[in-house]
């Protein structure tokens, strides 16, 4: 078995904590090697992976821009195989059906730009790491958090990424790798 590859977009640093965690969640659940890599440089390419999750943040509006590059450009590829998107925002935390309709659509306009067909997606909550921001952006997310009802203490950080819920779409995606790897080890 080869394994599975995550790519994943950070802006503030979250989505590399959501990466690397989601490799211990597979491997735990049974997937080896795993290589864990950001979209800059040399990146394997996925023909030499059984799975592929592709995780990024929202920020804008959109994704990291080479998360997109490197999605399209494999787009082909990525639809061979079993996949995944995981979309992380805060966006997700509001209960208010405009900002779910947006996120949804956002998800949307992504992978329809891409061309990919992802086995699965899942939205999944950032954080808010208040003490990185400089202090421009730190009273944009103040605001933007207040006004959505969040929390707004800038002297401390906040994560929202429900771990469980995680937990049980990467012990899932590893029953979708090892159920697609089945019929490729029984006729060799």
């Amino acid at each position: 078995m080869a394994g599975a590859l995550i790519v994943y977009g950070t802006t503030d640093g979250h989505t590399a904590n959501v990466a690397r965690r989601m490799a211990q969640m597979l491997t735990a659940a049974g997937i080896r090697p795993i290589a864990v890599v950001q979209p800059s440089g040399i990146l394997p390419r996925p023909d030499a992976f059984d799975a592929v999750i592709v995780a990024a943040s929202v920020h804008g509006g959109r994704y990291q821009k080479p998360v997109a590059r490197w999605v399209q450009a494999h787009a082909v590829r990525l639809n061979g195989k079993t996949s995944a998107f995981v979309s992380v925002s805060l966006g997700i935390l509001q209960q208010d059906p405009a900002v779910q309709r947006e996120i949804h659509r956002i998800v949307e306009r992504f992978l329809l730009g891409s061309d990919w067909r992802p086995s699965t997606t899942i939205d999944v909550a950032g954080a808010l790491p208040y003490t990185r921001y400089n202090w421009l952006k730190r009273w944009m997310m103040r605001r933007i958090a207040a006004k959505a009802g969040g929390d707004t203490d800038t002297s401390r950080d906040y994560e929202y990424t429900d771990w469980q819920a995680l937990n049980a779409f990467c012990v899932q995606f590893a029953r979708r790798v090892n159920v697609a790897e089945r019929p490729a080890a029984a006729s060799a």
